[in-house]
């Protein structure tokens, strides 16, 4: 069985902040796809609240999106452009085997 570690995160930026958000989080997500231990990175704008988005990333493990959240790309595009830009942030942490069923 491989195990992974998979993150959600819900983004809510300042309504007047949404766009800006919805073009730096793609350039996070194309960087962090990059990193050695990502599987995934997805992003999507709520169709109702367009100033939501949630994230969802995969990882070999825990280490790996550790290694992800200390990376260069997420302290300027993350912390320095993005989360300045939130009202809120949520994120969650999972440990799966990738299986259903």
């Amino acid at each position: 069985m491989n195990q992974h570690f998979t993150v959600i995160a819900t983004y809510t930026a300042k309504p007047e902040a949404a766009d800006q958000v919805a073009e730096l989080l793609p350039q996070l997500a194309a960087a962090s796809r990059q990193e050695p231990g990502n599987l995934s990175y997805s992003v999507a704008r709520d169709l109702e609240h367009a100033n939501v988005f949630t994230i969802v990333e995969s990882y070999d493990d825990a280490d790996a999106f550790a290694a992800h959240r200390e990376s260069a790309h997420f302290a300027s595009i993350g912390k320095m452009q993005i989360i300045p830009l939130l009202e809120s942030r949520d994120v969650v942490g999972y440990e799966g085997d990738g299986a259903i069923g």
